[in-house]
């Protein structure tokens, strides 16, 4: 199968949302435009057939980080690497302009984007009890520039 990465927008990420079961009705374009807004940020889509199948998106955090916050790829393009290519693509973009470390929260409940993380750099740095085990949140760091040793 081939694909198409490039800069999307909110509705590309609504499409791929309602066909998404993990996010089935849960995020809406309001919250995703008033958590974007007035920030420097980075939507990226994955197209098949010119539709979109995949996204990935984020925004700048205070202190060179970059904030890795949603992203999803309909249940017929898993296994495909379509998630792998748009966390290259963030993370080239990344350090392109000059952040230092990328940050992303995930959850018991999704462990093959656990396994992704570990498997491409990112260190665990935190964990966010929300009650459950399954709903609670594990965050990782990922640094993009050398770090000092001091």
């Amino acid at each position: 199968m081939k694909y198409q990465f490039g800069s999307g927008t909110v509705s590309d990420i609504l499409d791929v949302l309602a066909l998404t079961p993990e996010f089935a009705n849960v995020i809406f374009a309001d919250s995703i435009g008033n958590r974007l807004a007035g920030r420097n940020h980075l939507i990226l889509v994955a197209r098949f057939e010119f539709k979109p199948v995949g996204f990935k998106v984020g925004y700048e955090l205070a202190g060179g980080q970059f904030y890795s916050w949603l992203g999803g790829v309909i249940p017929e393009h898993r296994q495909m690497k379509v998630a792998s290519q748009l966390r290259q693509l963030q993370e080239s973009w990344a350090v392109e302009n000059g952040f230092n470390s990328i940050n992303v929260k995930s959850m018991n409940q999704f462990p093959a984007m656990l396994q992704m993380l570990i498997g491409s750099g990112y260190q665990i740095c935190g964990y966010e009890n929300n009650g459950s085990i399954t709903d609670s949140k594990i965050e990782f760091i990922k640094f993009l520039q050398p770090q000092s040793n001091k």
